[in-house]
């Protein structure tokens, strides 16, 4: 998951936004048929899998001079090193959650990710919150205090999902890069690190797992990187606070994914937690569509 630099409310994104939420919200479907993989292992290949995806789009796109400019941009590479980190740390949080039985959680953390966009962008841009803004947030810390009181074990995932997520997108905000340029930085910036865990990884096996399990593993650069560029294209063609709506879509999935099709338990705690965060979310979306309805 990323975000644009750039929206131009034009019409005809609503498709490409549903489609990469949609995989977005079936990402652990995949994730959990790599249960049997070490989740640092699937994070090294799915980079090293994303650097040739990302350098096949990078041409039909035509933006190999926006990605060469990055790179020698002093400003911009220091940028991406930054994003690069959080977007590895987000990954690796998730991969490790999904896997080891812990998927409410995530859905948690990317439920509370508008919010934490909001509340940083009050602390770092300026950005005023309107009086609905604020409840929604106030309500979402207070199903966060919920899980501290009785989840500790799993309340920190959904904070370092929210928040290594959201200050990625204050990173790439600010960033002079595009996008899919942007992101073929960061997965260059990794990708020597990711294919020496690759590599170690093979030997500690003793040779490269069964075909199926190294297709699916060879499949997550294209997984990745797929849904990034379809919410590229709807951010261009529709206003962020449209796409803003459509985001919920995957942590709803995912929610449903966890609590019925994995049976994880959804005690009382995590109930009154997605209570709150789902009132927040409610207070959020009515305020975002006053303000696009008045063009604000």
């Amino acid at each position: 998951m990323t975000t644009a630099n750039q929206q131009t409310p034009q019409g005809g994104g609503l498709p490409y936004a549903f489609s990469a939420y949609l995989i977005w919200g079936f990402l652990p479907v995949y994730f959990k048929m790599l249960a049997e993989v070490p989740a640092l292992d699937i994070l090294a290949f799915r980079i090293v899998w994303s650097v040739p995806v990302v350098f096949i789009i990078l041409y039909f796109r035509s933006q190999w001079g926006e990605f060469t400019a990055a790179i020698a941009n002093p400003k911009a590479r220091r940028a991406m090193m930054l994003s690069a980190v959080l977007i590895a740390i987000n990954w690796l949080v998730y991969v490790w959650a999904i896997t080891t039985e812990r998927v409410l959680a995530t859905s948690i953390g990317y439920y509370l990710n508008p919010l934490v966009n909001v509340l940083l962008g009050r602390l770092f841009l300026g950005e005023r919150l309107t009086k609905l803004q604020g409840w929604a947030v106030a309500v979402a810390g207070m199903g966060v205090a919920i899980l501290l009181a009785g989840s500790l074990e799993t309340v920190w995932i959904s904070l370092t999902l929210a928040f290594s997520f959201g200050t990625y997108g204050l990173v790439r905000k600010t960033a002079p890069t595009g996008s899919v340029p942007g992101l073929a930085v960061e997965m260059c910036l990794l990708g020597p690190i990711a294919l020496a865990v690759c590599i170690w990884s093979v030997s500690q096996a003793g040779g490269f797992r069964d075909i199926g399990t190294e297709a699916l593993l060879a499949a997550g650069g294209a997984i990745t990187v797929i849904p990034l560029l379809l919410f590229a294209t709807a951010a261009r063609r529709m206003s962020y606070t449209a796409l803003g709506f459509v985001q919920y879509l995957a942590p709803t999935i995912v929610f449903i994914l966890g609590a019925f099709a994995y049976d994880e338990p959804l005690d009382a705690t995590k109930l009154a937690c997605f209570a709150l965060i789902w009132t927040a979310i409610a207070l959020f979306s009515v305020d975002a569509f006053r303000r696009m309805r008045s063009g604000g």
